[in-house]
């Protein structure tokens, strides 16, 4: 029984070096490949340097976006169902654009954002609804951020609204002449995402 466990033993030694030199050579071969990936990407336009999505939505009837533009209910003298008033939207065209063309050097975290949305209808809550594509609004935010640590951003957000084609003109009596959706503003905010969300096409930051 000695002589067996004295082999065991001795044997467990001679494998010891090679599971120490194969744990060595794989960490080795890990930061080489690391070390080439970051010299073959190039220092402007790295790969997804622009990324973003599209997005078109639809509202069922009785269920329009209100861009904040009409009273509601609207007042006896507005008209009834021929009121000029009818910013509420069927259609919704966005998007979301985000620019990060520098791969190289601590500028490499900035990255830029675009975030337009149009609003399209011609829409009286409880009296009138249509499928018409009428041009109603036009939102958008733009900015830029700082890619930090630990999946954090920091971000500075303007946002702004241009009502479009008559909608730029007062609207009869159930016009609240608003500045659209929230309006014109600027923030600055800290992002932190999780799950792998938004980093995913993205160059390696950190």
């Amino acid at each position: 029984m000695k002589k067996i466990t004295l082999t065991l033993f001795a044997l467990s030694l001679i494998s010891v070096p090679s599971a120490v030199s194969q744990t060595l050579t794989n960490e080795s071969a890990s930061l080489a490949a690391s070390s080439a990936q970051r010299s073959s990407t190039p220092t402007l336009f790295p790969h997804n340097w622009i990324r973003g999505y599209t997005d078109f939505a639809v509202a069922p009837s009785h269920n329009e976006p209100d861009l904040g533009r009409c009273m509601f209910p609207q007042p006896g003298n507005a008209g009834g169902t021929t009121s000029q008033c009818t910013a509420y939207a069927r259609y919704l065209f966005s998007g979301y654009l985000e620019i990060q063309p520098l791969a190289r050097t601590p500028a490499r975290h900035l990255f830029l954002f675009f975030e337009p949305r149009f609003s399209f209808g011609r829409n009286i809550p409880q009296l009138s609804y249509e499928e018409s594509m009428e041009p109603i609004a036009y939102d958008r935010s733009i900015g830029g951020g700082f890619i930090l640590p630990r999946n954090f951003e920091l971000r500075v957000t303007q946002h702004q609204v241009d009502y479009l084609g008559r909608y730029g003109r007062t609207l009869g009596p159930a016009d609240l002449h608003t500045t659209g959706p929230y309006g014109l503003y600027t923030t600055v905010s800290v992002r932190w995402s999780f799950g792998g969300y938004g980093r995913n096409g993205a160059s390696q930051a950190y």
